[in-house]
């Protein structure tokens, strides 16, 4: 089990891709991880309807499928497909092991929650490094402008001070 593991959570990870903000993995790839073709697991999504909620799947739509094709080489064979792909979300790839009901698929399906859970804690590490990272600027532009006023105080300093044509002490008068 542990070798199996090697193998298949990077080629789930590369696997899921962010579209319309959602973390998700397509139909075709879902397929392939599960065993079963991309037709078999349509099918077995259509007559379970009821069980995949817009938040579990959803179907891309032509121009999103265009981007994927141009971006994605693997994903060539979607080029001249009329057919839109569906793309499951975490718990509708979860759904999908369920409804198939095969030993291969829900033996994947955990590496498939495995690979959803290290991506979204990935996205949060990288959110928690932006977020100190813009505290550090904030607080380096604050300190920036305290230096400034430092060294203007400094040069304040060392500015020798002007003469006054006024001479200090007493004036002696002769008297006459």
């Amino acid at each position: 089990m542990q070798s199996s593991k090697l193998v298949i959570l990077p080629q789930v990870e590369r696997s899921i891709f962010l579209i319309r903000g959602e973390k998700v993995i397509l139909d075709s790839e879902l397929a392939t991880l599960y065993g079963v073709k991309t037709k078999v697991l349509n099918q077995a999504i259509k007559r379970n309807k009821h069980r995949f909620p817009e938040d579990f799947i959803f179907r891309l739509t032509k121009p999103e499928k265009d981007e994927l094709v141009t971006i994605c080489d693997r994903f060539n064979k979607l080029k001249h497909s009329i057919s839109l792909p569906y793309a499951f979300t975490e718990y509708g790839a979860i759904m999908a092991a369920t409804v198939l009901n095969t030993k291969l698929a829900i033996e994947v399906s955990v590496f498939v929650i495995r690979a959803f859970v290290k991506l979204r804690e990935t996205l949060t590490a990288h959110k928690q490094i932006a977020r100190k990272l813009n505290m550090l600027e904030n607080k380096v532009v604050s300190h920036d402008s305290q230096i400034r006023a430092i060294f203007a105080a400094i040069r304040e300093l060392m500015t020798p001070p002007l003469k006054s044509k006024r001479k200090i002490g007493f004036i002696v008068q002769n008297e006459k």
